[in-house]
């Protein structure tokens, strides 16, 4: 058993106090900028504020995504067990991402709109990619067999991930409910500087976020799959 322990990766120590401590304040540097030196929109008026958050997460959201993409591909061309952990790793924060767009998404349309949800292009591609993100955690958890689960997984990854470029592109290619895109959306939808500057500096908080999970997350799957491999050479010794 010694043997066993000492040949696994040596360290899966917890996360460094420092590296939480400046997400934090990225956080709250981004909090205060989002609610309080960002100039409140003249349409909206104070909700529109929620925007800071519901983009940030949406575009974090989207780069772990992007990361199950990449790490399925990287699966299917090495059979390296370190990629089907960023993927699963990577699957699970882009979901707590886009739940965190979900939830404030209502949020803010309900004074904008006078509705909590519309089942436009936006929303229902959003809605979907999500259920799909979630079915690959799901289907996880139905097939035990270390190999498979990890193939299966990549092969359902690249098909979920056909519905990322359909999200982001939906508002420019339907017209629906949902707002114009006003960061990349031309010469006639740009922002006010500060705005800008704000949004732009809570998705390098919200990324940072990410980036802490996504090392956590990723030890955890790591050293889950180092107890399941013992395991099976526990049961067939």
């Amino acid at each position: 058993m010694a043997s066993v322990s000492q040949s696994r990766p040596a360290s899966r120590a917890a996360i460094s106090l420092p590296s939480v401590l400046g997400v934090f304040l990225l956080l709250a540097a981004a909090s205060y900028g989002a609610l309080i030196w960002a100039p409140t929109e003249s349409t909206m008026g104070l909700i529109q504020r929620i925007f800071y958050f519901h983009v940030s997460s949406a575009w974090t959201g989207f780069v772990a995504f992007f990361m199950v993409f990449i790490g399925s591909v990287a699966y299917l061309r090495t059979r390296q067990q370190r990629w089907d952990w960023l993927s699963v790793a990577a699957a699970e924060v882009g979901v707590a991402f886009f739940t965190i767009v979900l939830v404030t998404g209502p949020i803010w349309a309900k004074p904008v709109w006078g509705i909590w949800w519309t089942w436009d292009a936006r929303l229902t591609s959003t809605f979907i990619m999500w259920l799909l993100y979630v079915s690959y955690l799901l289907l996880r958890t139905l097939v035990e067999e270390p190999d498979r689960r990890a193939l299966f997984s990549a092969l359902f990854g690249i098909f979920a991930f056909l519905d990322v470029p359909l999200v982001f592109g939906s508002i420019r290619w339907w017209r629906t409910q949902h707002p114009q895109p006003i960061v990349m959306g031309g010469a006639d939808s740009g922002m006010d500087p500060v705005m800008f500057r704000v949004l732009m500096f809570a998705w390098l908080a919200m990324l940072a976020l990410m980036t802490l999970l996504l090392r956590q997350r990723y030890r955890l799957e790591a050293t889950r799959s180092e107890l399941e491999t013992m395991r099976h050479e526990l049961e067939a010794a």
